[in-house]
């Protein structure tokens, strides 16, 4: 049976604590190394009759990092890449809902946490997203 944004909101909302939800989106803390945290957002996305989820966290303000070191660190994940909306970098990775495990969204999901926080922790120093 393909999973369902509804599937998805369930599964999300038992595991963390959600600070924003909407009719397509989800937005919650997650703590990641020592005493730091990263702020997610999931996206249900309709895209040509397929139903899509997008990972995004934010990494820093485009304006306060070198956007060239950012790509070249950001090619090294297995999965996402870089984008930058309403002037700020994020971190994304975008999969088919229907074709999604529940119990495969974790991997996917902690290796965009991870990967937007390190390169947040590597470019600026901070711990702001």
């Amino acid at each position: 049976m393909p999973t369902t944004w509804s599937d998805l909101v369930s599964y999300v909302r038992v595991r963390y604590e959600i600070f924003q939800q909407t009719d397509r989106t989800l937005r919650f803390h997650l703590p990641t190394e020592g005493e730091r945290t990263q702020r997610v957002a999931v996206h249900h996305v309709e895209s040509g009759g397929t139903d899509w989820i997008m990972i995004e966290s934010a990494v820093a303000r485009a304006d306060d990092v070198d956007l060239r070191r950012l790509l070249e660190l950001a090619g090294r994940s297995v999965v996402g890449g870089v984008v930058i909306t309403g002037g700020v970098a994020l971190f994304r990775h975008s999969a088919g809902l229907a074709e999604l495990a529940l119990d495969r969204f974790d991997e996917p999901f902690q290796l965009v946490v991870r990967g937007a926080d390190a390169l947040e922790q590597e470019l600026t120093g901070t711990d702001r997203f």
